[in-house]
């Protein structure tokens, strides 16, 4: 089962210089207990862009880069999103899609998801240089919500579709 997760403002912006936007305690609590013991997916940017690996979670790393290691049993490197697919295809787990906007935004052409858990920040950043793409609401309805505070509440999206 492959979901998505992010934290978006109301204008869809997710980031700035390869940064969050926001750090709200609620949402990063939210993020941590949503994600435990999962494995998260994720581009290189987005490996980077984490203080550190994050504990009690395995990382998959998408690089196109074939040199690109790390030296760390949590994480693993992946060179294709196809190649992701591949093995998570007969788990039943929940596997996380954390970022960035590329990796979104395929796997939402191509209808990979079966839920995407977004965190909708009441604010708007004009600046931003990475956006999460336009949920299509003909595939994806509201089955969840959650407030977590006066500026930010969790919607959790069903594909209709899968």
């Amino acid at each position: 089962m492959i979901s998505l997760i992010v934290a978006a403002t109301e204008n869809n912006a997710i980031g700035k210089d390869n940064k969050m936007l926001f750090h709200i305690k609620e949402d990063l609590l939210f993020f941590k207990n949503t994600t435990i013991n999962k494995t998260i997916i994720m581009g290189r940017k987005t490996f980077e862009s984490l203080p550190n690996v994050l504990p009690s979670r395995k990382h998959m790393v998408l690089t196109r880069d074939k040199e690109y290691k790390i030296d760390n049993s949590q994480v693993e490197i992946r060179h294709s999103l196809d190649e992701v697919l591949e093995e998570i295809k007969s788990s039943n787990e929940e596997n996380f899609i954390i970022g960035g906007e590329e990796i979104y935004k395929q796997v939402l052409e191509k209808n990979l998801a079966n839920k995407i858990y977004i965190t909708r920040i009441y604010k708007t950043v004009e600046d931003a240089d990475t956006f999460f793409p336009e949920i299509d609401e003909e595939k994806y309805k509201i089955i969840d919500k959650k407030i977590l505070n006066k500026d930010a509440e969790v919607f959790v999206y069903e594909n209709i579709l899968k």
